[in-house]
């Protein structure tokens, strides 16, 4: 802990100097450019600011390249703005690891929760179109009467504001385990009401349908779906004609990538990602070129080319801190924040960034970054699981603007931050079955029918696939299959195969003896848990 020092000024007196501008004091060598007040002052640049960016942007091919070949990661797109000029657009790679083509800056990727920020942006766009009528304290309630959720404080008062600001009181993907299962958004959102809360606004927890319930409380607003409030107030007016928040629409481009998610340290095209439950949280489908445009739009204050997108101060709030998001590690750590759907937390250098990543673990991974003191923004889009490479480019970039070299070895370090992204979850993940088991029930007896008011019903029924085993079918007409592999006594194996489940994931189905199965993938909320009907 840092020693207690006598105070040298009032109260008044020190709050008279923080108010002076002009007042950095650096020690010798290292230059700060002071701002109108010392909670703007910086690390200055170590040269023009035209001249930092141009050597950045002549540096951005060989960082791509050697990003690819270092994580494996098939390609990325990358597009910097600066002021109202793109002064950087390519691709690198291809679209899929097999016989894909070459990644241009018009090729369309998913950028999973990329949509966020794009999504706040169509509510500040709202807002103002609105003239008052809406706002980011309006309730959510007063759009949508059935919104509800477990405490009735939260459901009566809660906010479009505390949707986007994930303060709701849902836990960390809460919902997401219905979209695994195939459930569409309105089942989704009207099942929340099940999910235990914490405090009502004095947590963040980052929540996809809970940010969605926002989204869909404003779309209600202008009666309309959300998908179309996008087009006609975001996408249209910018110019993004690739972009869309459908998944129907990113499927028919012919240029467009392949997920590749991480499987025995490989990148693997196999799987489709349908986020359209969730569309305003990470449905958006785009390009860098399209993107471009719309930082373009960020950096002067929701005006595109003389015209205004979004009401500037409800975009402007949106990227300002409204909760902590994260504390680092003890007291050296620097706090970050999280607005309406944008990241905004201060950098090394001093400057504030808005920001925000996007995953699939299924197999993408994106990230922007905008610095508004120096009129410039990044973005990177890439067709690999999250193992940090989008923020380790963006990271380097910055770096080269900001200091004039690198500063740690970005794509190594970021890998090992984002390792739990692709860690093999469940209880039986790397566990071996006893040597000397207990015999399982016998298997006509757990065969039936099981009940769940928040998955919905369950049916168990024996399977030729796994010798001893059986077959569990869930969600919506029973399209998810697990196969249950004989385990311990009443425990059995299954594989868990979602967006919440990496490669390697393994996890107990647990009949109990009196009529109940739990799900241990299933169960992070004490939700899991199935009762046999009649």
């Amino acid at each position: 802990m840092p020693s207690r020092r006598s105070a040298a000024f009032t109260t008044a007196a020190l709050a008279a100097l923080l108010a002076l501008p002009g007042c950095a004091a650096a020690p010798p060598g290292i230059a700060v450019t002071a701002g109108d007040t010392p909670g703007q002052d910086a690390i200055a640049l170590p040269g023009p600011l035209d001249q930092q960016i141009a050597g950045a942007v002549a540096e951005l091919p060989d960082i791509a390249e050697r990003a690819l070949e270092q994580s494996g990661v098939p390609g990325m797109a990358i597009a910097v703005v600066h002021g109202d000029a793109v002064v950087f657009a390519e691709g690198y790679g291809t679209t899929a690891a097999e016989n894909g083509q070459p990644i241009t800056p018009d090729t369309v990727f998913q950028i999973a929760s990329l949509s966020k920020p794009l999504s706040a942006t169509g509510v500040a766009a709202a807002i103002g179109e609105s003239g008052g009528a809406i706002g980011w304290d309006t309730p959510i309630r007063s759009l949508l009467p059935d919104f509800a959720l477990a405490d009735p404080i939260a459901t009566e008062h809660a906010t479009i504001g505390d949707a986007f600001s994930h303060r709701l009181g849902l836990a960390t993907g809460a919902g997401d385990d219905l979209e695994d299962l195939g459930y569409d958004r309105a089942a989704i959102l009207q099942r929340l009401r099940q999910q235990p809360l914490s405090p009502f606004r004095t947590e963040y927890h980052y929540s996809n349908f809970g940010l969605t319930t926002g989204a869909e409380a404003v779309a209600a607003s202008r009666g309309e779906p959300w998908e179309q409030l996008m087009d006609e107030l975001v996408f249209a007016p910018l110019g993004m004609t690739s972009t869309s928040a459908r998944h129907d629409d990113f499927i028919a481009h012919d240029d467009r990538t392949r997920l590749h998610a991480l499987e025995g340290g490989e990148f693997v095209a196999a799987y489709d990602r349908d986020p359209d439950p969730q569309s305003p949280a990470g449905g958006v489908s785009s390009t860098v070129n399209d993107l471009s445009r719309w930082l373009r739009a960020l950096l002067a204050d929701g005006v595109f080319e003389g015209t205004r997108i979004a009401e500037a101060d409800a975009l402007a709030v949106a990227m300002t801190p409204q909760v902590v998001s994260g504390t680092g590690p003890g007291l050296t750590g620097r706090p970050a924040h999280y607005g309406y759907g944008f990241n905004a937390s201060p950098q090394v250098s001093g400057r504030m960034a808005i920001s925000h990543s996007g995953a699939f673990v299924l197999g993408a991974a994106t990230n922007f970054q905008i610095v508004p003191e120096l009129d410039l923004g990044i973005v990177v889009l890439t067709n690999g699981a999250p193992v940090g490479l989008p923020e380790a480019v963006t990271a380097q970039f910055l770096d080269r603007v900001q200091y004039g070299h690198t500063t740690r070895d970005w794509i190594t370090d970021a890998a090992g931050f984002f390792a739990g992204y692709t860690a093999p979850t469940g209880d039986l993940a790397d566990e071996q079955r006893p040597t000397a088991p207990a015999d399982p029930p016998a298997l006509d007896t757990l065969a039936g029918v099981y009940a769940n008011p928040y998955f919905g019903p369950l049916t168990v029924e024996t399977s030729s696939a796994t010798e001893g085993g059986l077959r569990l079918r869930l969600g919506p007409e029973g399209r998810t299959v697990l196969e249950l592999e004989p385990w311990d006594g009443g425990t059995f194996a299954y594989t868990p195969s979602s967006e919440s489940a990496p490669f390697g994931s393994r996890a107990s189905a647990a009949f109990d003896g009196r009529g109940s199965l739990t799900l241990q993938s299933f169960d992070g909320q004490g939700l899991g848990t199935w009762t046999a009907a009649g």
